[in-house]
């Protein structure tokens, strides 16, 4: 599933079509994807200027001038495209529809922005702008890693009583928002904590010192256009490249990249979701 610096990359890469361009036409290809579409979507979005493309976790927000904003989720599988943008970003035509090209906004100025999402685990949604805090998917999500209100103090009130290792505890939404397993990975790796060390125990300077190296990492990947390793596609249809800088994640077997080290990545299994770490630099 997308992560914060895949979702990130693909805002970005919409933002230039559909920020203050006008949906001409919305076209809406079935009834749902993971819950039903709101009533009337198509027609409530036809029309539409959006105004402004925001991201919180990993969800992209579109503003739009009918007071409305249109929740969108990738999902597991789910990729948006854009073809035919007059601006010069994306130089391909439009290509032909695709048996899983669920959603579909026709820009006025030409653009096409294309939802396709095989497996339907992705998911839209339209709330009155400004009650986002409020709506079941984003009411209880913790700060943004990379915002204001991720700091140092957060996250040691946040772990400091918590008996979980500390993998799980950074993967809960309700301490920090966006951060999926690739990433938790590579920050524990590079923090040199073991993922299976209990976040209580682990000193109060330590859990400090992950703040900094979360966003660094989140802005390397954000940088590099996230990390494609199944379906993720950037909106004009490219790869991510962060996954040829992964230093443990899918790594099990071979080197660690420490200079020095003689040890190999290991993998475990955490409630469900594999962990990669080197034995011998994390503790």
């Amino acid at each position: 599933m997308p992560e914060l610096p895949e979702v990130e990359t693909v805002r970005r890469g919409l933002e230039p079509s559909m920020a203050g361009g006008r949906i001409a036409r919305a076209e809406v290809n079935r009834p749902d994807l993971r819950w039903p579409f709101p009533e009337r979507m198509a027609e409530r979005l036809t029309g539409a200027e959006v105004l402004r493309l925001r991201r919180r976790s990993k969800y992209i927000l579109a503003d739009l001038d009918t007071s409305e904003t249109l929740l969108i989720h990738l999902g597991m599988s789910g990729r948006m495209t854009v073809s035919g943008d007059p601006l010069g970003q994306f130089v391909h035509d439009h290509p032909a529809a695709q048996k899983h090209d669920h959603v579909v906004f026709h820009m006025e100025n030409g653009a096409r922005v294309t939802f396709n999402d095989p497996r339907r685990f992705g998911a839209m949604d339209l709330m009155a702008t400004g009650t986002e805090e409020t709506h079941p998917l984003l009411a209880k999500l913790g700060p943004e890693p990379l915002g204001n209100g991720f700091s140092e103090d957060h996250l040691v009130a946040a772990l400091k009583s918590r008996n979980t290792p500390i993998k799980t505890a950074l993967l809960d939404q309700h301490v920090v928002a966006g951060l999926g397993n690739i990433y938790v990975c590579e920050v524990l790796f590079r923090a040199g904590i073991h993922p299976a060390r209990k976040a209580a125990r682990i000193s109060e300077a330590r859990i400090a010192a992950l703040v900094p190296i979360i966003r660094a990492v989140l802005a390397e990947a954000i940088e590099a256009g996230g990390s494609s390793l199944k379906d993720f596609r950037q909106a004009d249809g490219e790869l991510g490249y962060f996954q040829h800088s992964f230093r443990v994640y899918g790594r099990e077997g071979d080197p660690c990249v420490t200079p020095d080290c003689a040890s190999v990545v290991k993998r475990i299994t955490q409630s469900g979701r594999s962990s990669f770490f080197c034995p011998s630099c994390q503790r």
